[in-house]
């Protein structure tokens, strides 16, 4: 799987390609990150990618024009284009799967007052990540990658996948590791008995007792 992301702070994703486990998935070649500066697609002499808006207001609008070339120098036959956007879809763990499964996945980062909204016709969907505003896609973009990369294949154990929040509409069950008591408080005796079948009736329950007390939106 390939992912292009379109940004005006192209260093901001250093880090976060150069470490942990989407670091690996490069290296394994599961993955292939390309973050694309759109500033070197601005035909001004200053590289300005911005203007005033059209009948007033505050704040700088990005051009339609240099996002557009840039979205076209990367863009191949089987590429699905996405603005990060507080306006699009809410992102949840159903379209980190359906995006998992694209080759080419191309995610653009707005900044300022966002986008001409001409981009709408060069895209093929707005995603947002919750219901805030911030200074710009970058971290949505990040937040995006990191849980479609983690469900591609050979990225990391199916089991863990499997057992994750969200796969049935329900939480994590609680996880504990050694000490078995820390400061008085112990770890769940059923969790180390080593009966199988009690430990994964216990983890169901847990499930449901969580996420009915902190999520009861995802049972109904």
């Amino acid at each position: 799987m390939k992912i292009s992301i379109l940004t005006l702070f192209p260093h901001m994703f250093d880090n976060f390609i150069s470490e942990s486990i989407i670091k690996r998935a490069i290296e394994k070649d599961l993955i292939e990150m390309e973050i694309v500066d759109i500033r070197k697609f601005s035909k001004l002499n200053n590289n300005q990618v911005d203007d005033t808006p059209y009948g007033g207001g505050a704040g700088m609008v990005m051009m339609v024009e240099p996002v557009v070339d840039a979205i076209n120098s990367v863009k191949t036959e089987e590429a699905k284009v996405y603005l990060m956007s507080p306006s699009g879809v809410p992102f949840k763990e159903s379209t980190a799967y359906e995006l998992s499964k694209i080759k080419h996945l191309i995610l653009i980062c707005g900044h300022y007052e966002g986008i001409d909204d001409r981009i709408s016709y060069y895209i093929d969907g707005e995603i947002s990540i919750g219901d805030y505003v911030l200074t710009g896609g970058e971290i949505p973009a990040m937040v995006v990658s990191d849980a479609v990369i983690r469900l591609v294949d050979g990225v990391i154990k199916d089991e863990s996948k499997m057992n994750e929040s969200f796969n049935n509409k329900l939480l994590d069950y609680p996880t504990y590791t050694k000490p078995p008591i820390y400061d008085g408080h112990e770890v769940p005796e059923v969790l180390l008995s080593g009966h199988h079948k009690n430990i994964d009736a216990w983890r169901k329950k847990e499930q449901e007792k969580r996420t009915s007390e902190r999520r009861p939106d995802l049972m109904d």
